[in-house]
């Protein structure tokens, strides 16, 4: 399984969290656990998906969704899950 972390950060507004799931379940992005919060008005999610099923690479889903953070106004960042481990141990 191609575990991928998706970090969602910015001002809330209505149809963030429907952008981004409309894209993953279009690419065959299946979600296996969400975290989201809304701390004084800025949005706060994190996504461990499975990207195995996705016709499309790393780099393509990866680029796409910033694309669609760039156009609802908010940051998308995408990483492997061992990068993302090795990024954040203690």
């Amino acid at each position: 399984m191609k575990k991928t972390i998706i970090t969602v950060v910015g001002k809330d507004k209505v149809g963030i969290i429907a952008n981004i799931c409309t894209y993953l379940a279009n690419n065959r992005v299946n979600i296996l656990d969400i975290s989201q919060t809304i701390v004084q008005g800025y949005f706060n999610m994190m996504m461990i998906v499975d990207s195995n099923n996705s016709p499309k690479n790393f780099e393509q889903l990866a680029t796409e969704l910033e694309q669609i953070g760039e156009e609802i106004g908010v940051i998308i960042k995408t990483q492997h899950e061992d990068i993302f481990n090795k990024m954040h141990r203690l």
